[in-house]
């Protein structure tokens, strides 16, 4: 997996990465990440795949991370009582 590029923001750790034919788009922010993937053939430039980073997406991407934190600290506070 290569570093294409690494987009700066205040937030969010977001890097370009490109691996088996595919663009992967991260997206980081403490200890969680999200990642979309989209085929090299599917988009023209980089800049098309940079475009695609709209404040909704982006606004999205928190609501996940909250979601993620919540159920990671519900999981973390049930680990030694185990629903199975």
């Amino acid at each position: 997996m290569r570093t294409v590029k690494e987009i700066p923001h205040e937030r969010y750790k977001i890097q370009i990465l490109n691996y088996n034919a595919k663009y992967i788009l991260k997206i980081e922010l403490g200890q969680f990440e999200q990642s979309f993937k989209i085929g090299e053939s599917d988009i023209a430039t980089l800049d098309e795949l940079e475009n695609m980073l709209t404040p909704e997406l982006l606004s999205n991407c928190l609501k996940r991370f909250l979601e993620m934190r919540s159920d990671w600290e519900s999981a973390f506070k049930n680990r030694t009582n185990p629903a199975l």
